[in-house]
């Protein structure tokens, strides 16, 4: 079980207002190389409290798929490219089997080699 660290993948999980800002900023991911797949989930509905007011409103989720190392460059992309002033950034360590963690290993641009 030694070898089970080399094979963490990390999962960040992020909501948008619309499925086009999701497409947007899940093509710019994957073109930066920061995730190797961006899941794109619609439908979801999300009830929370945004400066004193309760609300209620459609959101698309996104799952991204990358190396936790990429972890500070993805926050970044959000800080630029996120439509929200206050971007859901979650993140979740995985472990991966070796051929998955080999081909997000080889899409990602890792910035500690």
């Amino acid at each position: 079980m030694e070898n089970c660290k080399e094979l963490v993948i990390l999962s960040v999980s992020t909501t948008v207002s619309s499925v086009a800002d999701a497409q947007a900023l899940a093509r710019r991911i994957v073109a930066e190389k920061l995730g190797a797949c961006v899941q794109v989930e619609a439908a979801v509905l999300s009830f929370y409290r945004w400066q004193g007011q309760q609300c209620e409103d459609p959101e698309v989720r996104l799952t991204i798929k990358t190396l936790p190392s990429c972890a500070g460059a993805l926050q970044a992309l959000f800080a630029q490219a996120h439509p929200y002033e206050v971007p859901q950034f979650l993140t979740v360590t995985m472990q991966a089997s070796q051929a998955y963690f080999d081909w997000v290993r080889g899409e990602v641009v890792d910035p500690i080699p």
